[in-house]
């Protein structure tokens, strides 16, 4: 099995090729989603950040608010890497156990794995081949913006936390810039898939 990371700064379009890989052929694991599922009440992570961050992070349901979270951490390094260090060990163990399953089922199978910090944390040597998506800084701000979780103030804190997008295509086993159409951002993705495939034999 071919394991492929795909990553790409804050609204670059990894999604989206990540999509586009998928309808291809290719599995996909996304690191968000699975952040996302291990703070759900009675899942790995939740006891511990409840524990950290305390009860006014709840929803009246008691589930996190990942909003009110956000808002706790973002300026404060120190409680961010705290939040990091109880979510990354629990989503690293879905990923290997969804890579398994998926080695199982697929001996031949191009397993990709979307992650933001991918490069950052050093976790991009684990994979065969990595994947950077790129379009250019106001595109980043415009689509972030488009999608409402974020003000321009937190979309800027963000972008300020990654690393710049040089230091990430210095690694890149491909890049793939979703600046023009949607089109030609299918297009190449193509091009990437066939290549991977031809690895992947």
């Amino acid at each position: 099995m071919l394991r492929v990371g795909l990553t790409g700064g804050l609204a670059s379009g990894k999604s989206f090729v990540g999509h586009g890989l998928v309808e291809l052929g290719c599995y996909l694991i996304e690191a968000d989603k699975l952040g996302h599922e291990v703070m759900l009440v009675g899942a790995e992570a939740y006891d511990a950040i409840v524990r950290e961050f305390g009860d006014g992070i709840l929803d009246p349901a008691g589930q996190i608010d990942r909003r009110k979270l956000s808002a706790l951490v973002w300026e404060h390094a120190e409680r961010l890497e705290k939040l990091n260090a109880i979510i990354h060990p629990a989503v690293r163990a879905r990923e290997e156990r969804r890579m398994a399953e998926i080695a199982q089922a697929d001996p031949r199978a191009i397993a990709v794995v979307a992650a933001a910090i991918l490069v950052e944390t050093g976790s991009y040597r684990n994979f065969g081949k990595l994947i950077v998506v790129r379009c250019t800084a106001e595109q980043q701000m415009e689509r972030a913006l488009k999608r409402g979780s974020y003000s321009r103030e937190e979309i800027l804190a963000r972008l300020s936390r990654q690393l710049p997008l040089e230091e990430k295509l210095r690694v890149a086993d491909y890049v793939i810039d979703t600046s023009g159409s949607k089109e030609s951002t299918l297009a190449q993705v193509r091009t990437v898939y066939e290549s991977l495939r031809s690895l992947s034999v």
